[in-house]
């Protein structure tokens, strides 16, 4: 915007360009205004007004009609403070105000007036929501860097009373590597689990993620202390937030709504431990697992995949070859999966999701 000590100039030069024989219109685009800002400010040189610009003059000096006064304020920051009212949001004052012939202001006007007095609590003995952080992702490369475990109920017989199965997965190879079912749950119990799975699966190098929620067998005194001997690195969900802990509930969803799982509810533990020991055989050995290229998690474990999925891969260059009318595009992607992520973070999340939509 031109000042106005500089419109007279910019009204000279224009005059010059056009009577050189420039067009108006042109000489007004160079200066970057418009022809009928140039003949505003001619009109106010013809009336001898000042070449000033007043919008911000009549913009400050306009009042809103609507605009409380300093005694509306005070009285609203008065009956908010009255016993009847001081644990009472405006959304509620408001309507007992009106309930009572009495009109102050709208409940956005209470709030405004509220927080300029640095009033706006949260009134009675609510807790300010707290803001938890979302757990730090972690990538899985191979077997045995990232676990994941949880707790999950099995009905018995006898009406109130549970079993808890015990489950720890590999997430990179979907592998359940222990498991366990008892009367409890305890961090005791939680804890003699952790050193059998890694004493099974050979972890004496440091680094090892587990990742669980936040119920007291996970954050016990005793599967901390266990954690730390072991140098097994803790991580965990956000309070109520199951999309945290991922692939131990997808794994129980698997379990449950397997076609094999009783109808009835177990008679008795060992009746528990025997179908879930033939659970675990079936999803490790048998079962081709569709976040894995369909292999089975023991396969992926073992580092068979990459064999198994180049022979697919031949086996379809084959049957195209012999009957490429069949084929109307590429051939099935038998790659391998690389990576694995828990809670990803943003940026990996929009390129998992880029590579979707581009499939």
């Amino acid at each position: 915007m031109i000042v106005p000590e500089d419109r007279q100039m910019a009204i000279n030069l224009i005059d010059e360009a056009v009577t050189a024989g420039a067009r108006q219109p042109k000489a007004c685009e160079v200066i970057e205004i418009d022809p009928r800002t140039l003949r505003r400010w001619k009109q106010q040189l013809h009336k001898e007004q000042a070449l000033k610009d007043r919008r911000k003059e009549s913009a400050a000096a306009r009042t809103p009609a609507n605009k409380l006064t300093e005694e509306e304020r005070h009285e609203i920051v008065e009956t908010c403070n009255q016993p009847q009212y001081k644990s009472l949001p405006p959304s509620q004052i408001v309507p007992r105000l009106a309930d009572e012939g009495r009109y102050l202001a709208s409940e956005s006007s209470f709030y405004r007036v509220l927080r300029e007095v640095e009033q706006v609590n949260r009134r009675g003995r609510a807790e300010t929501p707290k803001v938890v952080t979302k757990p730090k992702g972690y990538k899985a490369e191979a077997p045995n860097e990232v676990w994941s475990w949880d707790i999950t109920y099995l009905a018995s017989s006898i009406r109130g009373m549970f079993y808890y199965l015990y489950l720890i997965e590999d997430i990179f190879s979907r592998k359940i590597v222990g498991w366990e079912i008892h009367e409890t749950e305890s961090a005791e119990l939680a804890s003699q689990l952790i050193r059998k799975a890694c004493l099974t699966e050979g972890i004496h190098q440091e680094g090892l993620v587990l990742h669980s929620d936040n119920g007291s067998p996970m954050k016990g005194a005793t599967m901390l202390a266990t954690l730390q001997k072991l140098g097994v690195v803790p991580s965990f969900s956000r309070p109520s937030v199951s999309d945290d802990n991922p692939y131990s509930e997808s794994l129980f969803r698997t379990l449950k709504y397997t076609p094999a799982y009783p109808n009835k509810p177990f008679e008795d533990l060992d009746s528990a431990r025997k179908w879930v020991h033939e659970f675990v055989h079936w999803y490790n050995e048998e079962h081709r697992h569709s976040s894995i290229q369909y292999v089975t998690p023991n396969e992926r474990h073992n580092g068979q995949d990459s064999e198994i999925l180049k022979k697919r891969k031949a086996v379809y260059e084959l049957a195209k070859e012999k009957n490429p009318q069949r084929w109307s595009g590429n051939l099935r992607d038998w790659s391998p999966v690389t990576e694995v992520w828990l809670n990803p973070p943003k940026e990996v999340r929009a390129e998992e999701q880029k590579l979707l939509k581009a499939a």
